[in-house]
């Protein structure tokens, strides 16, 4: 089981032993004064014989190599931004199965649908959602009715005391 803390953090703690180490102090001193097994100052101790402090450093991860290229991710973009009618689709509402389709087809990848959006949120994209509204309505009408109707409407409780 990892310890508890970041690389860092795990880094300086190996490093402070390495110089408990060096001072002539004993492994199960060593474990005490850092907080971990006596296994562990043991392990690190061995590797500083071996190779040299150097090896306790922390090591980067890298993780796994992306499927698109900043450039792609950059075409991708450009695609999106014309929307979904200018790719094939009956409307203007990309979601994420559709994303998918498209990465697939123009850059031959395969995307899982519910990974897209970890995809989008790289490139800064954010979900949206599109207001339902009515192509014929009229915002003058509207205005008008709140303002002149709708209080003659609208029902008043009685105080009671």
């Amino acid at each position: 089981m990892r310890p508890k803390g970041s690389p860092s953090e795990l880094e300086a703690r190996r490093l402070r032993a390495a110089k408990l180490l060096a001072q002539g102090e004993k492994p199960s001193v060593v474990a005490r004064a850092v907080g971990c097994s006596p296994s562990s100052v043991t392990r690190w101790k061995e590797a500083i014989r071996k190779r040299g402090v150097e090896r306790l450093k922390a090591k980067p991860h890298k993780g796994p190599k992306p499927r698109l290229s900043q450039g792609q991710k950059k075409k991708l973009e450009k695609i999106l931004l014309r929307g979904a009618a200018a790719s094939g689709y009956a409307t203007d509402l990309w979601t994420c199965p559709r994303i998918a389709e498209v990465i697939e087809k123009r850059f031959g990848t395969g995307y899982h649908p519910y990974h897209v959006w970890r995809l989008l949120r790289s490139m800064g994209w954010s979900c949206q959602k599109p207001e339902r509204r009515a192509r014929e309505r009229d915002e003058e009408a509207i205005r008008r009715w709140r303002n002149e109707r709708c209080p003659h409407i609208k029902k008043r409780s009685p105080r009671r005391p």
